[in-house]
């Protein structure tokens, strides 16, 4: 029953994140960095710590007394993360949410889910599972051949997306293709799947804050398990990084581009702009919180990512079909898409195998 908790609270994370951009949408008249900035202003600053409050009792107490070290560090892989996610919504812009998504998070979850693993081997840790650990086990090789499958799917949807200028080159422009940059799109897509690795760094560097958090739950609720709100703390501070850079970065966009105006602006539909926006930032949180909860139950961080970003990716997917981001394309480039989310949906089935066997 852990496990399938576990898969069904990346699930619910999946879909969160690979839902939140949809309210962008409907946002009218406000350049891109004002709806990015204020929605993020939810997703960092404003719903972390209401969490982390609702869910962990005395959670600044915590913060308050880990050392300026690990706090600096987590901070610090914030800020890196900060860089993927500006660029996740340039990428997404550009590519649209299914390609886009498919691109980045197929990067972040190599790099996220190996990366940790493989710094485990050269710094060995309680409860972290290294490279050679995952290797040299049967439910770590199915964790990494699950890997493999979702690394392909990325490559056939990745694919897909070549097939999809070349198709739409031939037609007139539309509101739905106006958008559409594969180069530069790729460009960003790649910066942003890098970066946005490094949120999974900064889960570990604040790892000391979410053990305190657990193990303060279980002294309180003896013999019920792992605590499933525990990485919410440490939220709070990987996201102050993210807000920094995300903040910094908006406002030269505004200043630029003279739309400081947006925020102000009675010719649009101020109102429904701000609600749509904090939508979206705080259905973008819901991922992580999530994202704490499946972690708790299935317990290695690896495996989790993998799962986390496969979800994103297959929910992303289906918006780009519900969207009709793939409206006009050819019957090829429409069967490349939908095998590339089949790929995903195995990776998903073979990974959960994995930790079943663990």
């Amino acid at each position: 029953m852990q496990i399938i908790f576990g898969v069904i609270f990346h699930f619910i994370g999946g879909f969160a994140s690979g839902s939140f951009y949809i309210p962008y949408k409907k946002v009218k008249g406000w350049a891109w960095e004002s709806y990015w900035i204020v929605g993020g202003i939810f997703s960092w600053l404003i719903v972390p710590p209401l969490a982390a409050y609702l869910t962990i009792p005395g959670f600044s107490e915590i913060i308050r007394h880990t050392s300026g070290s690990i706090l600096s560090l987590t901070y610090f892989f914030g800020l890196l993360w900060g860089i993927g996610g500006l660029t996740y919504g340039l990428g997404v812009r550009y590519l649209g949410v299914s390609l886009g998504s498919s691109i980045i998070l197929g990067l972040s979850s190599v790099f996220g889910a190996l990366l940790p693993s493989i710094y485990y081997d050269f710094n060995p840790k309680d409860g972290k599972d290294s490279f050679t650990h995952i290797l040299s086990n049967p439910w770590g090789q199915w964790v990494l051949a699950g890997l493999l499958v979702c690394v392909l799917g990325i490559i056939l949807c990745g694919r897909a997306g070549m097939m999809k200028e070349k198709d739409l080159s031939k037609q007139q422009e539309t509101k739905e293709n106006a958008e559409f940059r594969i180069g530069l799109g790729l460009a960003v897509a790649i910066v942003s799947g890098i970066f946005s690795a490094c949120f999974a760094f900064g889960i570990d560097a604040g790892k000391d804050m979410a053990d305190e958090a657990n193990t303060l739950w279980k002294a309180l609720h003896p013999g019920q398990g792992e605590f499933l709100y525990q990485n919410n703390v440490t939220y709070v501070i990987i996201l102050w990084g993210g807000l920094t850079t995300n903040l910094f970065w908006c406002m030269v966009l505004n200043a630029r581009n003279r739309t400081f105006k947006d925020y102000t602006n009675k010719k649009t539909p101020l109102l429904a702009n701000y609600i749509f926006s904090a939508l979206a930032g705080t259905t973008w949180f819901l991922q992580f919180f999530f994202y704490g909860m499946g972690e708790s139950k299935l317990g290695n961080g690896a495996s989790s990512w993998i799962l986390h970003m496969a979800f994103i990716i297959l929910v992303a997917n289906v918006w780009g079909l519900i969207l009709k981001e793939w409206s006009g394309v050819s019957k090829k480039t429409l069967v490349t898409i939908l095998t590339g989310i089949l790929f995903i949906i195995i990776s998903i089935m073979v990974v959960g195998y994995g930790n079943s066997i663990k």
